[in-house]
């Protein structure tokens, strides 16, 4: 599991900058938001354009780098703002009792000039620029003729071996792997975007439908209470009066809720319930393997209640997973539903970029309200707007 990053001239975090989850002193929400010393998950919160989102790439670029079949151009995101030649990424994690820290270092025009492997503190990967040193494998040293300029060399290594002789790192890998990506906000695939870092895990709704049927989501609904079932069939008759046929063979998602004799196309919802629809698969299946599971613009099409169930649900049955998002909402940052050091705050500050704060940096009391807290400075990561209409 993620235990920390450091991230230095990437996007807004000019200055070098640390996110840490592993648990603080808190003994709140142990059993259900923490696992084996780690939080399983943050919520990143701030004003508009303060680097919110930025902080969520700052681990999503490490599954593109390591998983997606195209090279990731760096040269995009370097800090706009400043002038130092070099971007850096470090990322710490933990399983049981292996500690493995990997770190990038790129230089302005994409390519990598230092990349480092250490398990429990050895180094299993030594590289610099196009030279490289390895315990990984049979052959100890690379250099040009093995290795591009722009892609991770740990990448190579793990295609070509499996890590079958480090099963750390094979577990690592695994957990990367199972780890998806979703945008509320962004129009794509009906509504959302969901991106897995393993084909082999069908996050996208049809997909996911086609592999393991309506019997899940259904469960969910009727667990929670959502009033509402959904059929995947090509045909369906829609109510006493219409029918609907899918072209080609194909099939399509229809919902229906119990008080009403109608099936609706999915087509034909709300932005919310299309949204949850196509969220819905990536949860229950980060939820179930493991893995992280990365949520922007979580608050764009969801009433609070539901975030907060959505959230809570995570929590309560995940083990070795992870759920980091960004959020406006401030209701999430209940003591009853996220500990302190599970809520990052952040700022933007003129040339200096995006900074942060763990809201247990400020040791709020387990009986205090984190959200007036937040809502009245404490933390940092409020926008101040003059308000000079009457």
């Amino acid at each position: 599991m993620l235990t920390k990053i450091k991230v230095k001239n990437f996007r807004s975090f000019k200055e070098e900058t640390a996110f840490d989850f592993t648990t603080t002193k808190y003994a709140m929400l142990k059993e259900q938001n923490t696992y084996h010393g780690i939080v399983k998950g943050a919520l990143f919160a701030g004003g508009n354009a303060t680097g919110k989102t930025n902080a969520l790439y700052a681990i999503s670029i490490l599954l593109d780098l390591l998983f997606l079949n195209v090279n990731t151009d760096m040269r995009m995101h370097f800090c706009f703002f400043s002038k130092d030649p070099e971007m850096n990424l470090e990322y710490t994690f933990s399983f049981d009792a292996d500690k493995v820290i990997y770190s990038l270092s790129f230089d302005r025009d994409g390519t990598i000039t230092k990349e480092e492997v250490l398990l429990n503190g050895k180094t299993l990967l030594d590289r610099i620029g196009l030279n490289a040193r390895t315990e990984l494998t049979d052959k100890k040293n690379y250099d040009k003729a093995d290795i591009d300029a722009t892609t991770p060399f740990i990448k190579s290594i793990y295609f070509n071996t499996k890590f079958t002789s480090c099963l750390p790192l094979k577990s690592w890998f695994e957990y990367l792997s199972n780890s998806v990506y979703f945008n509320a906000e962004r129009q794509q695939m009906l509504v959302g975007q969901a991106l897995s870092y393993n084909v082999n895990n069908k996050v996208v709704l049809v997909d996911y439908l086609k592999e393991h049927g309506v019997d899940s989501i259904n469960t969910f609904f009727d667990f929670f209470g959502f009033n509402q079932q959904i059929r995947y069939e090509r045909e369906q008759k829609l109510s006493e009066y219409v029918s609907a046929t899918v072209a080609l063979g194909d099939k399509a998602v229809y919902l229906k809720r119990k008080d009403i004799d109608f099936w609706m196309p999915l087509d034909f919802e709300s932005l919310g319930n299309k949204t949850l629809l196509n969220m819905l698969p990536a949860l229950l299946q980060v939820t179930k393997k493991g893995g992280m599971f990365l949520v922007d613009e979580f608050s764009s099409a969801f009433h609070n209640e539901l975030e907060e169930l959505i959230v809570r649900y995570f929590m309560c049955n995940s083990k070795r997973a992870q759920m980091f998002f960004v959020s406006h909402s401030t209701n999430l940052m209940k003591t009853s539903l996220l500990r302190p050091d599970q809520i990052y705050a952040i700022d933007f500050t003129d040339d200096r970029g995006s900074r942060v704060k763990r809201f247990s940096d400020e040791q709020p009391r387990e009986s205090q309200n984190m959200e007036k807290m937040y809502l009245s400075g404490v933390f940092g990561g409020l926008p101040e707007y003059k308000d000079d209409i009457e």
